[in-house]
């Protein structure tokens, strides 16, 4: 019974994911507004109805893939040493998602930018964002060091997201040819100076 259990919820996942990339891909090449839940089911190779069992709309078929990746880093950081300090679990987590992460495709994060800038989405991505900092804060609000105060854990996820943040902007921006885990090695190492 697991087995089938786990099989179906590895489908589904299947399922889910290649609404996503099929999203993002029609997103990209003709612009959101121009992009339908049918023509997203069909290159997704499912009906419209199976579509609607997955997802209420392209917005949630979009950003499914940020969500997923948030929800596996909060993961990461909580499931680091429970001795490790608030920084270094943070720092930790996200050089071992980095290493866990598909490529880096530079061409590809520059047009998904500039896709996921549509004023519908903006909204819905800010509230993950603040979601994902209250979350990250919440994971290392118990570990060793100063991070008793309440404003500490917060101060510090928006110290690390800031980072991310930044590292990114540099790779898209202003430095193709480095590799994004350096960017971001570097970014927070910098930014952990205020928090070791």
């Amino acid at each position: 019974m697991e087995n089938s259990v786990g099989l179906r919820e590895r489908k589904k996942e299947a399922t889910r994911q290649a609404v996503h990339e099929a999203t993002l891909r029609l997103t990209v090449e003709h612009g959101f507004d121009h992009v339908t839940v049918e023509a997203v089911a069909d290159a997704a190779g499912i009906s419209r109805r199976t579509f609607s069992n997955y997802f209420t709309n392209k917005e949630d078929a979009l950003l499914h893939g940020e969500e997923r990746r948030t929800r596996a880093l909060v993961r990461l950081v909580r499931d680091r040493p429970a001795e490790e300090p608030a920084w270094t679990a943070l720092r930790g987590a996200m050089l071992q998602f980095a290493t866990q992460a598909p490529p880096w495709n530079r061409e590809w994060a520059v047009h998904t930018r500039l896709a996921l800038r549509h004023p519908s989405l903006l909204a819905r991505q800010l509230a993950n964002h603040a979601a994902l900092e209250r979350d990250l804060a919440e994971a290392v609000a118990d570990r060793p060091g100063p991070t008793a105060r309440p404003v500490r854990p917060l101060i510090l996820a928006a110290g690390f997201l800031s980072s991310l943040r930044i590292a990114m902007r540099t790779w898209i921006e202003e430095a193709p040819d480095r590799e994004p885990s350096e960017l971001i090695a570097e970014a927070l190492e910098e930014m952990g100076r205020s928090f070791e």
